[in-house]
């Protein structure tokens, strides 16, 4: 029987009839045969209430451990009686509450798996584009009939995408460094002034070439703790889609100030604006909105997103009133 095969009940059997020879042998002595069948009749009715109400306690907890095996072989809920007040009511509760953790950390699990899957499509789909168009440079580039002209060209080219490649395997590298949290930012004073130099240091060519404006408006005392080097990374990337943004001859405005709670750091164009469809999913990793260039990947704005998150900052986009991509970066006192 499946009540006998636990342990307990056996050992409470053995000491239960241990103790009833023990109380007969007494009842012999002190009251004869009488007392002794008096004695056996009373162990007896004891032992039958004692093990009915075992084995229903232990009926119980083998309906539980069925319902959980059923639970761990794909069934999501458990669906069994409601026991009164008790300890088994409480091993119920907890054993619902483990079981529905189980099952969104199974959700979770499976999310991350097709998260990662579209993500690995998605990093060779990037890294595929290019390679196709360096081999068909490397074979035109074999010819012996090339022109110099030409040849310079394609090796012009060619230089541009893998210099493309080499950006886009790097801040796919930092941004799974981040995702895995392995780096630490670290929080020193950081003079806005500063920050905004470094980063729009290496954009102030294109903005040239594309006769594009680029107007600050920050005091020389404004800062904040963080990272320098991460958060110009952060800094560079909005720069940058604000240029692609911006017509030729725009203007792109960044503003700085300070207060009591939190540093803000706002980044303008006077370029066409988001789109509503594209707000939503505008920091989302690899998401290309309407009017993203051919070059656009989808990464530079989701890293600069999760550096300044990583920062305990916020970083959010809208539109300009007057038309435009806004982008505003928060930095608090404290880190909320």
């Amino acid at each position: 029987m499946g009540f006998f095969r636990n342990p307990e009940i056996r050992r409470e059997m053995v000491l239960w009839g241990a103790g009833l020879a023990v109380c007969l042998f007494a009842a012999h002595l002190f009251s004869g045969s009488r007392g002794m069948i008096v004695c056996l009749f009373a162990g007896f009715l004891f032992t039958a209430a004692h093990f009915l109400s075992s084995f229903l306690r232990y009926r119980k907890i083998a309906l539980l451990s069925e319902e959980v095996e059923r639970c761990l072989h794909g069934k999501q809920r458990m669906e069994i009686a409601e026991q009164a007040e008790g300890e088994l009511a409480i091993l119920q509760t907890e054993l619902q509450k483990m079981i529905q953790k189980l099952a969104h950390q199974a959700k979770l699990l499976q999310d991350d798996k097709i998260y990662l899957m579209n993500s690995i499509a998605d990093i060779s789909h990037q890294i595929r584009t290019p390679l196709t168009t360096i081999n068909l440079i490397v074979s035109r580039l074999a010819s012996r009939d090339l022109k110099d002209r030409t040849r310079y060209e394609l090796l012009r080219n060619l230089e541009g995408l893998l210099q493309h490649m080499e950006w886009l395997v790097e801040t796919l590298l930092k941004m799974a460094k981040l995702d895995a949290g392995t780096i630490q930012m670290k929080r020193t004073r950081i003079n806005v002034g500063e920050l905004i130099e470094r980063a729009t240091r290496d954009l102030l060519i294109p903005m040239e070439l594309r006769e594009q404006k680029l107007i600050v408006s920050c005091e020389k005392e404004t800062g904040f703790l963080g990272d320098m080097a991460w958060t110009q990374e952060s800094l560079s990337n909005i720069v940058k889609n604000c240029i692609e943004s911006a017509p030729i001859g725009g203007e792109i405005h960044i503003e700085a100030e300070e207060n009591v709670l939190y540093t803000k750091i706002v980044i303008e164009d006077n370029g066409r604006g988001i789109s509503k469809e594209d707000l939503p999913h505008l920091f989302e990793r690899f998401y290309k909105g309407k009017h993203t260039s051919e070059k656009g990947v989808g990464i530079g704005l989701a890293l600069a997103k999760m550096i300044v998150k990583e920062q305990g900052g916020v970083l959010e986009a809208s539109n300009c009133r007057q038309g435009g991509a806004h982008f505003e970066m928060r930095f608090y006192k404290s880190v909320v």
